[in-house]
């Protein structure tokens, strides 16, 4: 799917998710349209940032750093997991029993943002520190690890903030840590004009409603024509938008 961030709309929907398929429809607009994007928002797949790379080098791109942050919780998730099977394991009964109690239901505690907890959940949380220091400090390093997005403005002031927490967040937080490091330059791009894909989920949302109204769609041209319609009434026969884009994503 592409996106102008400029409006927030549809400019194409694609049927395959491969570089080939990618490279052909863009190829379609022409080196006139292509050498004006300025920015492409990608997530973290690597096929994208070939394809922007080759058809786009004067683009800058902008990795989405929502499926880092996912991972993170995945990792806070698993390890919420772990520490209720070691606990198990733990001979004496009242420490078990102490661990097990302050961790029991604690997921939503720990996954969601610290600002958007209620009471209960914040006591909650305050459980959690007291039985499981490790706990403790991922929940610390996940909540500042949003803060690093959201506090900084500058590229330099945000990469600086990101190193510091990837040396203490690696011993918690691997997985995550090795994906910021191999997309770290797409990643910190975000700071010079805080583009993110939050417009795509919007989309995304909009496009299952249309999907399930026609009940799957099997023909994907009418599929995509009728999504595009949603959003270009005057484009019904266009699989590319007349608007030429000065971002993408």
């Amino acid at each position: 799917m592409l996106v102008n961030i400029d409006t927030g709309k549809i400019i194409g929907l694609g049927e395959k998710r491969t570089k080939e398929a990618l490279t052909e429809y863009l190829k379609h607009w022409g080196e006139e349209v292509l050498s004006q994007i300025e920015e492409v928002s990608i997530d973290l797949w690597i096929g994208y940032k070939n394809v922007a790379e080759k058809l786009m080098p004067q683009a800058q791109i902008v990795g989405d750093r929502f499926p880092v942050m996912k991972q993170v919780n995945n990792e806070l998730d698993e390890a919420i997991k772990e520490v209720k099977r070691e606990a198990a394991k733990i001979k004496n009964k009242k420490n078990k029993e102490n661990i097990l109690a302050g961790i029991a239901k604690s997921k939503y505690a720990l996954l969601k943002n610290e600002g958007d907890l209620v009471e209960k959940e914040r006591k909650k949380l305050e459980e959690v520190y007291k039985v499981s220091p490790k706990l403790g400090e991922m929940h610390k390093l996940k909540e500042e690890f949003r803060e690093v997005f959201e506090k900084n403005t500058e590229g330099n002031e945000g990469l600086f903030a990101l190193s510091d927490w990837l040396k203490k967040a690696m011993a918690y937080f691997p997985k995550s840590c090795q994906t910021m490091r191999r997309w770290i330059d797409e990643i910190t791009a975000y700071f010079d004009n805080r583009t993110t894909q939050g417009t795509v989920e919007g989309i995304n949302n909009k496009l299952k409603v249309i999907k399930r109204r026609g009940y799957g769609f099997r023909n994907f041209k009418n599929f995509s024509l009728r999504c595009l319609l949603n959003w270009h009434f005057a484009s019904l026969f266009y699989m590319v938008s007349s608007e030429e884009p000065t971002s993408i994503v």
